[in-house]
């Protein structure tokens, strides 16, 4: 099934990530607490970075009840200006720093990491990438066939060829909305497969801590790191006007993603270094990748059409709203760096 496909890589992704954790090499820091403490506070992290996660998700669907949150409304710009500027600071802000800090680790080969940029470089090939699959999705949609009107006479034509433009435009109509909603439908796919590769990263780190006072502040960061990125992608998902079971999947599996690395990390906290050169590797090259797929579909997918659509150039509040609810979003993310 086509939205599967996200799923399955993330979880080859994943098992790469468990299996590079039990050979360790370079020295880590001891940290000595209570464990007992120290997996209360996981548990809670885990509580509330699931609820969070699976509302955040589900918001934009919430226009079925709400009718300010509707497609056709300004409303539903505003959320979608927030989401786009949250999506872009975590490319920027959360991820790609995260990825830096692995590569240019201490305790990776000088020779070999520290004479290239490899960050920046896996950012560039995850871009062009994306770019790619893009194209190419698009122009392997199968086009659709025009209409041509034989066997009528010249009177026939002159009668109905007002009824003929009509129809035209309305197909040409359809054609178009077809065409958005297969391109919101490859956004959510690697949308969802960009910030589930980074949802493993932290989901892992934060079970194998040992220390409560690490856990206590990333508790509520995380939550809001969740929310905020879960209303970004249930918005593509939402526009993307898939089947049920598909949309629940999707959601289901980003809400779980984090939890579930968080009891991965949990059950393997003993045999975790943070420091380990394959680990910071994975880690590295999972995070700089992430973070090259969600800039461009930040960019390129989410803020550009939307603030180059004629309704939005032709309504100045509304141009002048989605500007503050950018900015918001992409603040209030940045600030989260801060704890998370």
């Amino acid at each position: 099934m086509e939205f599967q496909k996200p799923i399955v890589i993330a979880f080859l992704l994943l098992t790469q990530v468990i299996r590079v954790f039990a050979d360790c090499s370079c020295e880590d820091e001891e940290i000595h607490g209570n464990k007992s403490e120290t997996l209360k506070y996981k548990l809670i992290a885990l509580a509330s970075i699931l609820i969070a996660g699976g509302i955040g998700v589900s918001l934009p669907f919430a226009g079925k009840i709400l009718p300010a949150l509707r497609q056709e409304k300004d409303g539903f710009f505003f959320v979608k200006s927030f989401a786009a500027g949250v999506m872009l600071a975590t490319g920027f802000i959360h991820i790609l720093p995260d990825a830096f800090e692995s590569l240019t680790s201490p305790c990776l080969k000088e020779q070999v990491w520290g004479d290239f940029p490899f960050t920046g470089f896996v950012a560039m090939v995850a871009t062009i990438v994306t770019l790619m699959f893009e194209s190419w999705s698009a122009a392997c949609q199968p086009k659709n066939q025009t209409v041509a009107v034989e066997g009528v006479d010249d009177e026939e034509k002159n009668v109905g060829v007002v009824t003929v433009h009509m129809h035209a435009t309305h197909h040409h109509s359809h054609a178009n909305d077809n065409i958005q909603v297969y391109r919101y439908r490859i956004i959510s796919q690697v949308l969802e497969l960009g910030i589930v590769a980074h949802s493993i990263i932290i989901g892992l780190s934060l079970g194998a801590s040992k220390s409560p006072e690490t856990i206590k502040p990333l508790i509520v960061a995380l939550s809001f790191h969740q929310f905020f990125e879960g209303l970004g992608l249930g918005g593509c998902i939402f526009q993307a006007k898939i089947k049920s079971l598909a949309i629940i999947s999707m959601g289901a599996f980003f809400t779980l993603t984090t939890p579930g690395g968080i009891v991965i990390g949990i059950l393997m906290s003993n045999s975790y270094k943070e420091n380990n050169t394959n680990s910071l590797i994975v880690e590295g090259v999972l995070n700089a990748a992430s973070a090259g797929m969600l800039i461009y579909m930040a960019l390129v997918n989410l803020i550009s059409p939307d603030f180059n659509n004629p309704r939005m150039q032709n309504k100045k509040m509304l141009l002048l709203g989605s500007n503050v609810f950018l900015l918001l979003g992409a603040g209030l993310m940045s600030l989260l760096a801060k704890w998370a």
